[in-house]
């Protein structure tokens, strides 16, 4: 009569199952080596392959190279000496253009430049957008004139004194505040009252004197003068002069120095 096999016979016989008589995951062998999908691989080659047209079109082509330089802004400087100065490299990718360092070149080799703006002009071309310092006083040497902008700034000496630009005398040799300013500091300071002066004093001065650093003097056309003072207060001063100069229009001397008790005389 055959037995019932016991608990532990079951167990041995459960147990002595190998991995390969169970049954396996569905797909688990077959995800593990799944080749790629032909769509990614096809997409992934595109993509390469556009990137590599790309850069050639742009390095490796003639397509766009480098063929004209333009010039706009200039107002003393002509386009030849920005351009000489740029030194744009024509027949280069225009992709490859340094842009910042023709701008860096530029502005060391022509000091009236105060900005330059390097634009690419697909597919061909670079424009060079410059704006020129402009002077807002001038100091006499030697008979020639130096040309100072709003910030103080020494960029060009030229033979001709450019009209409507007045000239500084720096007249403090024997003032304290040349020692204890300097010059470029007294100098900045009158440029600091050429940029406040409202717009017909401004355009009717001829010589910015700065005897000390609280002491600029202004001398106009038909022989008036004003009596600045420090550059400090300078919109409160531009307003009570334009009203002196309002209600005395025949005066020929205006103090401002202390705006909240201005003068005149002769009037």
């Amino acid at each position: 009569m055959a037995t019932a096999p016991t608990t532990a016979e079951k167990s041995g016989a459960r147990g002595s199952r190998g991995p390969s008589d169970g049954p396996s995951r569905p797909g688990a062998r077959n995800r593990r080596f799944r080749a790629p999908a032909p769509r990614l691989l096809f997409s992934g080659l595109g993509l390469v392959a556009v990137t590599a047209g790309v850069l050639w079109a742009l390095y490796g082509s003639d397509w766009f190279r480098v063929e004209d330089v333009k010039t706009s802004g200039t107002r003393v400087l002509t386009p030849a000496q920005v351009e000489k100065a740029a030194a744009v490299p024509v027949g280069a990718p225009l992709a490859s253009v340094d842009t910042d360092a023709i701008e860096a070149r530029t502005r060391q080799l022509l000091p009236r430049i105060e900005s330059i703006e390097v634009v690419r002009s697909w597919p061909h071309g670079i424009g060079l957008e410059v704006t020129e310092r402009k002077p807002a006083l001038l100091v006499e040497k030697a008979g020639k004139f130096t040309e100072v902008d709003g910030n103080g700034v020494r960029f060009a000496t030229v033979a001709t004194a450019p009209r409507g630009v007045p000239l500084l005398v720096l007249d403090a040799s024997s003032s304290p505040s040349l020692r204890r300013f300097g010059a470029d500091r007294l100098l900045r300071e009158a440029v600091r009252v050429r940029g406040e002066l409202p717009a017909e004093v401004a355009r009717d001065t001829r010589v910015v004197r700065v005897t000390s650093y609280d002491s600029v003097t202004l001398e106009l056309t038909g022989d008036r003068t004003v009596l600045w003072g420090s550059g400090e207060h300078g919109p409160a001063k531009a307003r009570v002069l334009t009203a002196l100069m309002k209600a005395a229009p025949k005066a020929g001397h205006f103090d401002v120095s202390a705006p909240t008790a201005p003068a005149l005389s002769g009037s």
